[in-house]
């Protein structure tokens, strides 16, 4: 039996607001006899829909609802974790089945210290991999987006031109040098995701595409050396999340495709585990599909085995467990490495277990999954509608032909409609563009001209993310 924890990135390092629905995605990795830790009650549908797709009776998992904490039942406090009434409750939940000690591992979504001060209070440090990095605080030192650039440099593997920033004076100097080789850089913040801390800023004269990047925010410079100066005036805050931590300013590469290789890593070693491709529309993260495809085969290797170097470098750190390895690929073929989520991503409940082990895509005939994020222009008010949509568009999961949607992730309502994601099965020689316009007919009832990315330029824009 395994302890599983739905909790996410520690509120101390990045403020998220209500990651209810996102963290129940925890549902996907469970196997019988595995007690979960979440914020809250998840969603009974939910629940019993994960589990029966992966052969889980509904019965055969316990779930355990943390103290509320400092959030309510928003997120997971992570001081929750150590209440002692409730490391009661877990003792109690444990016992049945042999107590504390019949449990294997312990598998946290995001490594937090205090996920090893639960396992050292249950007496099961040894059931954390990693447990003596992590409680260190070793998430964030591998989560960090400027640590990346400095363990990507040490282990020589090839990282866009850039530099990492501890002020707003440094981060002028370096935009005046990357813009002199560049049209455009990218500002990163040190912890974020799916685009949504990075900003693009275009020389006053630059015509480059940018809706198909991995960057949230876009802004045009004014003319001369004052326009980069009042731009970091403006943004060095939000950049540095108030001086709190460095931010990455790179060179921007036109036309490039976001790539990823995941890779685990355990006491014995590093081995791949799965690539993938991510997609943006509108500079927002549309969908991610696996197993990678299309690319040139020398680069995937370079992508493969750079990762490895990656992930050997980040288990010499410490590390223990999942890590994604992202990157980009160029039209004239090169590849740089972008950052290292050295937690569970947003990406393994898809390849790990719906297209692994549900999917089946390296049986005959191939299959491929890809997973959507509901787009800005669509309304589905509530998991009752998207399901019948899929039984009325022939688009439910079919265990015989192995194609069809897979609904991975929680459908909650709410005022401007439910912000989920889904996957779908498909094979590859036909894609997955024809079932995904049979659901965007049906629900896209939004003006898509609503949502065109100039009307955010220089403006922070909220969505759901990973």
């Amino acid at each position: 039996m395994r302890i599983l924890i739905g909790n996410h990135i520690d509120p101390a390092i990045r403020a998220r607001t209500d990651m209810r629905a996102w963290t129940q995605r925890l549902a996907w990795f469970a196997r019988p006899g595995d007690v979960l830790i979440l914020c809250t009650e998840p969603d009974p549908a939910f629940l019993d829909y994960a589990l029966t797709l992966t052969g889980t009776g509904p019965g055969e998992v316990t779930v355990l609802t943390a103290p509320p904490g400092r959030y309510g039942e928003m997120l997971l406090d992570p001081e929750a974790l150590t209440d002692t009434a409730f490391l009661d409750q877990v003792r109690a939940a444990l016992r049945p089945a042999g107590g504390p000690q019949a449990v294997g591992e312990i598998f946290a979504l995001w490594p937090s210290a205090s996920v090893a001060r639960f396992a050292t209070a249950l007496g099961l440090a040894d059931r954390m991999p990693g447990l003596a990095y992590f409680a260190q605080g070793g998430a964030e030192i591998g989560n960090n987006k400027a640590n990346f650039r400095a363990i990507a440099a040490a282990a020589g593997v090839p990282t866009v031109p850039g530099e990492v920033c501890r002020s707003r004076e440094e981060a002028v100097s370096a935009t005046h040098r990357l813009l002199a080789q560049a049209e455009a850089v990218v500002v990163q913040q040190a912890h974020n995701g799916a685009g949504v801390g990075n900003q693009i800023l275009l020389g006053p004269g630059s015509s480059l595409a940018t809706d198909h990047v991995g960057a949230r925010h876009l802004h045009r410079l004014a003319p001369g050396p004052a326009g980069v100066t009042a731009y970091w005036e403006e943004r060095w805050d939000w950049a540095s999340a108030d001086g709190r931590h460095p931010v990455v300013v790179a060179a921007f590469a036109p036309g490039a495709e976001a790539v990823y290789s995941e890779h685990f890593t355990d006491d014995s070693g590093t081995c791949p585990t799965e690539q993938g491709r991510l997609h943006y529309v509108g500079r927002r993260l549309s969908h991610q599909t696996v197993p990678l495809q299309g690319l040139n085969p020398l680069v995937h290797a370079r992508l493969v085995d750079n990762g490895a170097r990656l992930a050997e470098a980040y288990r010499a750190l410490g590390y223990r467990g999942h890590l994604s390895a992202d990157a980009i690929t160029t039209p004239d073929g090169q590849l740089y490495f972008t950052e290292v989520d050295a937690q569970v991503s947003g990406s393994l409940h898809i390849y790990q277990v719906i297209a692994h082990r549900i999917v089946g895509t390296a049986d005959h005939p191939a299959r491929a999954v890809v997973e959507y994020h509901v787009p800005p222009t669509w309304h589905v008010p509530d998991a009752t509608v998207f399901h019948q949509a899929l039984a009325d568009l022939d688009l439910d999961w079919n265990p015989a032909s192995r194609t069809g949607v897979i609904v991975s992730m929680t459908i909650t309502p709410g005022p401007d409609g439910a912000q989920f994601v889904f996957c779908l099965a498909y094979d590859p020689k036909t894609g997955h563009e024809e079932p995904f316009a049979r659901l965007d007919a049906r629900f896209a009832t939004r003006p898509a001209a609503a949502f065109d990315p100039a009307d955010h330029i220089g403006a922070p824009v909220t969505a759901f993310s990973s």
